[in-house]
């Protein structure tokens, strides 16, 4: 009951996806059900290496299952915006193992 209410109050802002796969996806929280699958508009994956800064690939409408979702985080659309993703390299996420 508690992640309804939360995603509820998050439905038409930006937010950050973290998948068990450790994908890092960014769009619009459109929509999401008992099953916290979620529907993200305007998403896009944020792709890291430690070599070239993030890349961005663009999905844009784009549903993820509930049970691949690891953590979903408020994006601070201002903060991030100022950020130089291509000046950042960081090691890809691994998988979350359970």
């Amino acid at each position: 009951m508690a992640a309804a209410s939360t995603l509820e109050s998050l439905v038409d802002q930006m937010i950050s996806v973290i998948t068990n796969d450790g994908r890092n996806i960014v769009g619009i929280l459109k929509g999401f059900d008992q099953a916290t699958n979620i529907i993200l508009d305007e998403s896009h994956e944020r792709v890291y290496s430690t070599r070239e800064g993030v890349q961005q690939l663009v999905l844009g409408l784009y549903i993820i299952r509930g049970d691949n979702i690891s953590v979903v985080g408020e994006l601070d659309e201002d903060l991030d915006s100022n950020l130089d993703l291509s000046t950042v390299k960081a090691h890809p996420l691994k998988p979350v193992i359970h």
